[in-house]
């Protein structure tokens, strides 16, 4: 009997994992506002290839690696997160910030040659697809310097915390993959604003199910 309900589970998982695939980029919708703040972009909504969002700002390099940029508003609020984690003695620093059309499908390309493309739709937006493209999403790194190990460090314990009081929220939290498509990224932080990221984080929610 145990070894009937093992077997029907693991084929569950099989059929889980399946439907993570083939259940996104269907239907898709071209973004007709992508300026504004809270725009919602994934694996049914799809930025213009020309796309550029305004007020692009660099950001300083005590918060960030050479040449990033975010919108500016963005940029503001993560620049305070930064510099205020840094007198608590928190080290977080933005490593990838806005990328184009051209970059995101370079890297979406490299990951599907190297890893397969069922591989490459878990962990990389397809080019049109990414919130990178936006400015609105940062990637961030903490004090083990290391932004796929974020999760490991006392900056993440910080983030989880504190990041929505200055507008950000976790965009691919864990537990959530059948939601927005992607697996776990606790490094990947997107601006949505403070009102918005407030309600979110309270309720535990992704911009998918807000959208819902």
């Amino acid at each position: 009997m145990k070894k009937k309900v093992l077997i029907i589970l693991f084929i569950l998982i099989l059929v889980k994992k399946d439907d993570l695939h083939n259940n996104f980029y269907r239907n898709i919708k071209n973004i007709v506002n992508p300026n504004i703040i809270n725009v919602l972009v994934n694996k049914e909504n799809k930025l213009s290839k020309n796309f550029i969002p305004s007020e692009l700002f660099k950001l300083p390099i005590d918060v960030s690696y050479e040449n990033k940029f975010l919108k500016k508003e963005a940029a503001i609020n993560f620049i305070k997160l930064s510099r205020y984690a840094k007198k608590k003695n928190f080290y977080i620093v933005a490593v990838s910030t806005y990328r184009d059309y051209k970059y995101q499908k370079k890297l979406y390309e490299k990951y599907v040659l190297n890893k397969g493309q069922t591989y490459a739709d878990l962990c990389s937006a397809r080019p049109g697809h990414s919130e990178h493209q936006t400015g609105l999403a940062v990637d961030v790194m903490g004090s083990n310097y290391d932004y796929n190990k974020f999760n490991q460090t006392k900056e993440f314990k910080w983030m989880k915390k504190n990041a929505y009081k200055y507008g950000f929220i976790l965009r691919y939290p864990k537990n959530k993959e059948y939601i927005t498509g992607f697996k776990y990224e606790p490094w990947h932080y997107r601006y949505v604003g403070k009102i918005l990221a407030k309600y979110l984080y309270k309720n535990n929610l992704t911009l998918e199910e807000f959208y819902k």
